[in-house]
């Protein structure tokens, strides 16, 4: 029997990204205080899921149109809580699952972020995470006081610093630094803790970490490099890496292309876990997950705008004033943001317009299209990752609610566990262990 897979969630903004969506209850009165997202977190842990990847912006949405109005009107990812808080209350109400919140490069200096994250690994007892972005939009760069984002590849250019400087502040306590020894009277070892002294092209700390060791040495880095230069930066860093290929042959080609950077780099391919992104779309019978396909696609078509808006905010775009019915290999399209998103979207597109394209455009499949009973989704996911080669999945469906929770927890799970593809339980106390166990 192959190897089981792994499991996490993408998780998009705030619980207000739920409003308007069906089953989601008076979210717009309760989205304040995240109990649906403590909810996920227990939900998914009693499953068995490795981790929740909780996706951030810091910035309201105005590439389209130039203005705010349909971002705010639509609740699209905006409002936007700090991931660390959300982190936090996580992490209090769970106890095997990884908890991976999202922090740019560009809006947290690495002493900052260094003891944040070793903080919440400390108070979750090494189940910490960090999904690093370089950032790609203008308009977040402008909140924390620049005029703009660098160019592309230097954000990664600069963010390899930064995450030797990061890593340097982790390290600078060594493993046994907390000593407790009531008889010497000696909490903390002193020869075991150094100043970093980091002073790179674009980053300097000096350290120690005054917050401590992490338990888990490091946290566990992941990463969603698509392009090029993000590929080589995910290769050298992540643990694990977030991927958006498109069909059987693309996931391959990915997952082999990261692996082989990685072996450029030294590391052994087998430290990071690629999961692919999906939304799987279940029924009691085929009959009754085609027709759940049918009333997601008909609403993706409904909504062309505000999902124009929302792709346009992701890869920095403002496709308000493109003509919706010319086809999409007559437009010339650029970006500095997301560019294998783009670069993906104008391939899928073909010869078809803005309009059709956008009316499906990951409506019903991210990575591969999943629709079924449990036990055929369950069976298509084996399948697909038996052709790739691994490493699992990534869940990011277009809206969250405890009906579709208790659809993954009691329906997909447990086909998965019957056929022997996923864990039926934990076998570490810590993320990192959990996420290299197979």
């Amino acid at each position: 029997m192959a190897n089981p897979f792994h499991l996490a969630w993408f998780l998009q903004g705030s619980s207000a990204q739920a409003w308007g969506e069906e089953w989601t209850g008076h979210i717009g009165a309760s989205w304040m205080v995240p109990e649906l997202f403590v909810d996920l977190a227990r939900t998914l842990e009693r499953a068995c899921f490795d981790y929740v990847l909780i996706e951030d912006s810091s910035y309201i949405g105005e590439s389209y149109g130039a203005s705010t109005a349909v971002y705010l009107e639509n609740a699209i990812a905006v409002p936007r809580q700090d991931p660390s808080v959300i982190a936090a209350l996580m992490t209090q109400r769970t106890s095997r699952i990884g908890i991976v919140p999202t922090f740019g490069t560009y809006s947290h200096h690495p002493y900052l972020l260094a003891r944040l994250i070793a903080s919440l690994d400390q108070i979750s007892l090494g189940r910490i995470g960090w999904n690093a972005v370089t950032g790609s939009s203008d308009y977040a760069a402008m909140n924390y006081g620049l005029t703009g984002l660098p160019e592309h590849d230097t954000r990664y250019d600069m963010a390899d610093e930064y995450m030797a400087a990061v890593r340097a502040l982790w390290g600078s306590w060594e493993p046994g630094a907390v000593v407790d020894d009531k008889e010497r009277g000696v909490f903390i070892d002193p020869g075991k803790v150094h100043h970093v002294n980091f002073e790179g092209k674009f980053y300097k700390t000096r350290g120690p970490l005054n917050a401590g060791p992490c338990p888990q040495g490091q946290p566990v880095i992941a990463q969603a490099g698509g392009s090029p230069r993000g590929r080589q930066f995910a290769a050298r860093h992540a643990d694990t890496i977030v991927a958006h290929a498109k069909g059987l042959g693309g996931m391959k080609a990915y997952r082999d292309d990261v692996r082989r950077h990685m072996i450029a780099c030294g590391r052994n391919p087998g430290d990071c876990k690629v999961l692919f992104m999906v939304a799987p779309i279940l029924g009691e019978t085929e009959e009754l997950a085609q027709e759940h396909k049918r009333r997601r696609a008909a609403h993706a078509a409904a909504q062309v705008k505000q999902r124009l808006a929302f792709f346009g905010k992701l890869i920095s775009v403002d496709f308000s004033d493109f003509d919706l019915d010319r086809p999409i290999c007559d437009i010339e399209i650029t970006t500095n943001g997301h560019q294998l998103n783009l670069e993906q979207f104008k391939r899928i597109a073909g010869t078809r317009t803005l309009r059709e394209t956008m009316a499906d455009y990951n409506a019903t499949g991210l990575s591969v299209e999943l629709v079924g009973t449990p036990d055929a989704v369950a069976a298509q996911m084996g399948e697909a990752m038996e052709e790739v080669g691994g490493d699992g999945y990534l869940f990011s469906l277009p809206n969250v609610s405890r009906r579709v929770l208790a659809e993954i927890e009691d329906g997909l799970v447990p086909a998965l566990q019957a056929r022997g593809l996923v864990r039926k339980a934990y076998s570490f106390a810590q993320f990192r262990d959990n996420l290299l166990d197979f």
